[in-house]
């Protein structure tokens, strides 16, 4: 990855939160836990995983950053949403999560070293693991995700 694609994608990462906070504007808060696509998770869900998918997340880079080839765990999003309530809680707190372990993850990222960048592990649902990995699947997370939210919102306003 050149530093000009690596800025690109941090740029990304940076505009997550905000772009989650967005695709949230309009929905009133009884529609935040309806499911008007059958099988997808609810606004309220997608913003309660992704504030726990944040908070792994930068633990995954301090990780990688610190360690010597650590083993990156993977865990059971299904169970989290269930087990943990996503449903049921308030979004507040999560949208905070969120934004604020990206906010710590740029600070770090504008202070790495080429051989930060090269840093790696091995992740125990994909194997070979390195930094650059986790910046391409995390600048796109949280944008995947509000483009789900926008489309429940849309799903909701069609029924």
């Amino acid at each position: 990855m050149t530093p000009n694609e690596r800025q690109r994608y941090i740029d990304q990462y940076a505009a997550g939160y905000e772009e989650v906070r967005m695709s949230l504007d309009g929905l009133h808060a009884d529609a935040l836990s309806a499911h008007p696509i059958q099988g997808k998770w609810s606004a309220c869900e997608i913003v309660q995983h992704l504030a726990d998918s944040e908070m792994t997340s930068a633990i995954r880079l301090r990780t990688l950053l610190v360690e010597e080839h650590p083993i990156i765990y993977g865990y059971d999003q299904e169970a989290f949403a269930t087990r943990l309530h996503y449903n049921e809680r308030d979004i507040a707190p999560a949208l905070e999560a969120l934004r604020a372990a990206r906010a710590t993850s740029v600070q770090l990222l504008a202070t790495m070293t080429e051989d930060d960048w090269h840093r790696e592990g091995w992740h125990t649902e994909s194997g070979r693991y390195g930094v650059e990995d986790w910046l391409r699947i995390y600048a796109a997370h949280a944008h995947n995700h509000a483009a789900q939210i926008r489309r429940l919102g849309d799903a909701l306003a069609s029924h």
